[in-house]
């Protein structure tokens, strides 16, 4: 049974969003919420502890990514089926777990070097039965695989992001950075090859922060 308060801000921050998310959507997300509140500690998954906070500063930051996402698909002329997405440093599975739920025919993989998160997100993709999800204990630098698009939370540093995820990135394919303020100084530095074709802010419904995405992709000779 889900707290009926957490249930209404869920759907009042998605419809902040304009995310539309159906009762079974909803479900999860709040499955997800309970899961992370029950193995936060023992996983030492995230330092946020108040469940209206985790709504806050996890699912709807998450959400408001979902968004965009759909439009720079629909730009790439991809429909989500058959779209492979790579959660870098994906942590407790943010943004990577949202996205999965929201978009039940993108297969999602979130990527992180500590195992016991990655076995979190694995048991989150059991639990809440989203055979499009899968947690990975890796290191992105030694990944065989190729993704369409390659996201971070705060991960790292722009160039660092970039340069580590570099060799999993399909040739057109594009990297989304979630940051904070609008990072000038990393985007100054990254390589002469890297293209920032959009920089867009965010804002998150109940959350007083600065966010914004960050579109990258290899630049075309």
């Amino acid at each position: 049974m889900h707290a009926p308060a957490l249930e209404t801000a869920l759907r009042a921050g998605a419809a902040s969003l304009l995310v539309v998310l159906s009762d079974v959507q909803v479900g999860q997300l709040l499955d997800y919420l309970g899961l992370l509140q029950k193995w936060g500690r023992v996983y030492n998954l995230t330092a946020v502890r108040d469940p209206q906070d985790m709504l806050t500063h996890h699912l709807l930051d998450s959400l408001a990514v979902i968004g965009p996402l759909q439009r720079q698909l629909g730009a790439m002329g991809r429909a989500a089926s058959g779209v492979r997405l790579l959660d870098v440093g994906s942590g407790a599975g943010l943004p990577g777990v949202v996205i999965a739920i929201c978009f039940a025919e993108l297969a999602v993989t979130c990527v992180d070097s500590v195992a016991k998160k990655a076995a979190f997100v694995q048991q989150v993709a059991a639990s809440l039965r989203l055979p499009n999800l899968r947690g990975l204990h890796a290191r992105v630098e030694k990944l065989d695989g190729r993704f369409d698009v390659i996201v971070s939370r705060a991960f790292a540093s722009l160039p660092d992001f970039v340069g580590l995820s570099a060799q999993a990135l399909e040739e057109s394919g594009v990297w989304l950075a979630m940051k904070g303020k609008h990072p000038a100084g990393e985007l100054t530095a990254l390589a002469a090859d890297v293209d920032v074709f959009h920089v867009e802010q965010l804002q998150v419904p109940g959350l007083d922060a600065q966010r914004c995405l960050v579109w990258m992709r290899r630049r075309t000779k």
